[in-house]
């Protein structure tokens, strides 16, 4: 029992530190300019994403469950919290631009100030606070994500289109042809269950009653999307839902988020700068009302979560994960027998679920080993700047 404790101790520690070096790692191409600045209210300044995740560390591991040990400096709670009430006062959201103090190496003496305080204590820590650990690893990998598509994000808003790596992820290319893979519908059960992680709106496990349905073999692709533009799916309130039309209109949206026509076609900003849209890349940061509107012009309709997560496992269907989050029809709502975590960590996502649609799958800029089939990713329905897209459904 000892021996698997010490494995078990050691596993985490490795864990640990494999993520916290990732976040830093990610921050390297930019400078102190880049990683303090703010694009939009939605996206958070690099230097921001690094400070957040180790206020996690600090907040509900450290300061709680090792004694002795002093918060590096009792500003930053304020600074770097983000939605938690019960962890206290926090700077507002859209203001996190204004941050150009602490500059980015004094928050980078702060995270190996953090890391070293966590690794003396990981083998003398509750089993409580170790889950904690476990939590705030995959939610800084979560953080990951958001670092690469926020700078994505600020890039595109500079007319020069800076170029963060050159072998930045991009969703992968297939120029397979569409076909529909057929579901017998049925009682099904979805959720996580088990032992290995899962985030609590991952669960209970529960069954699910579905109709006959069919799902897409593959993601629409830009070629597609175009096509859809050419005929006017744009300018068809008919295809649109009501609250997606006006926001639409109100917005003068007329393609996907960084698509720009120049010379006869379209261009998108990318991770590596601004490249031609490529034909057979899957068609992404687009909104639910952009995705729905699709579907209805191509004649069929976004996937319910349950009949994904149902097909999953079928091995014809590809780019289901590393390529983009894949809108549903699905609010984002607690399964059956839901109850959220005890203490401030509770707040870490019931409290979200109103409003907002869910999407599945991963995208190319989802951390490695955080994907898997229940996950369930959730955003509001105008929102494009992550790397979304579509895989249609329809009834049969």
């Amino acid at each position: 029992m000892a021996s698997q404790t010490i494995c078990a101790h050691a596993a985490l520690r490795r864990f640990l530190s494999k993520i916290r070096r990732h976040s830093v790692d990610l921050v390297a191409p930019l400078s102190d300019t880049d990683a303090s600045a703010q694009s939009m209210p939605d996206a958070s300044p690099a230097k921001w994403h690094l400070a957040h995740t180790t206020w996690f560390f600090e907040t509900f591991v450290l300061a709680p469950h090792v004694p002795g040990y002093s918060v590096f400096d009792p500003a930053y709670g304020f600074l770097f919290n983000s939605y938690y009430e019960a962890a206290g006062p926090r700077l507002r959201r859209d203001r996190r631009g204004m941050l150009t103090r602490p500059a980015l190496a004094e928050i980078l003496a702060w995270r190996a100030h953090v890391d070293a305080a966590l690794d003396r204590a990981i083998d003398d820590l509750p089993d409580s606070a170790r889950t904690l650990i476990t939590l705030g690893c995959h939610h800084e990998q979560q953080h990951q994500e958001l670092l690469l598509t926020d700078i994505l994000h600020l890039f595109s808003e500079n007319p020069f289109a800076p170029v963060y790596a050159e072998d930045a992820p991009f969703p992968a290319l297939n120029a397979d042809a569409h076909d529909w893979l057929a579901h017998p519908g049925g009682i099904v059960s979805i959720g996580h269950a088990g032992d290995s992680f899962a985030f609590d709106c991952e669960t209970p496990r529960h069954p699910e009653l579905l109709q006959p349905f069919a799902l897409g073999s593959r993601l629409v692709t830009n070629a597609e999307w175009a096509a859809f533009i050419d005929d006017g799916g744009y300018r068809m309130p008919t295809l649109w839902l009501s609250d997606g039309w006006a926001w639409a209109e109100q917005n003068d949206v007329t393609a996907p988020l960084y698509w720009r026509r120049e010379d006869g076609g379209w261009s998108t900003i990318t991770l590596a700068g601004r490249q031609a849209v490529d034909p057979a890349a899957p068609a992404t940061h687009v909104s639910y009302f952009e995705a729905d509107a699709f579907a209805r012009w191509a004649g069929a309709r976004l996937p319910r979560e349950a009949e994904w997560e149902a097909m999953a496992e079928n091995a014809a269907l590809s780019q289901l994960f590393g390529t983009c989050w894949q809108w549903t029809q699905s609010a984002y709502a607690a399964y059956p027998g839901f109850r959220p975590a005890a203490g401030a960590v509770g707040e870490y996502n019931g409290k979200f679920m109103c409003g907002q649609f869910i999407l599945r799958g991963s995208s190319c800029a989802t951390p490695e080993g955080h994907a898997r089939p229940t996950y369930r990713n959730f955003f509001y329905p105008h929102q494009r700047w992550q790397f979304t897209g579509v895989r249609l459904a329809k009834d049969i």
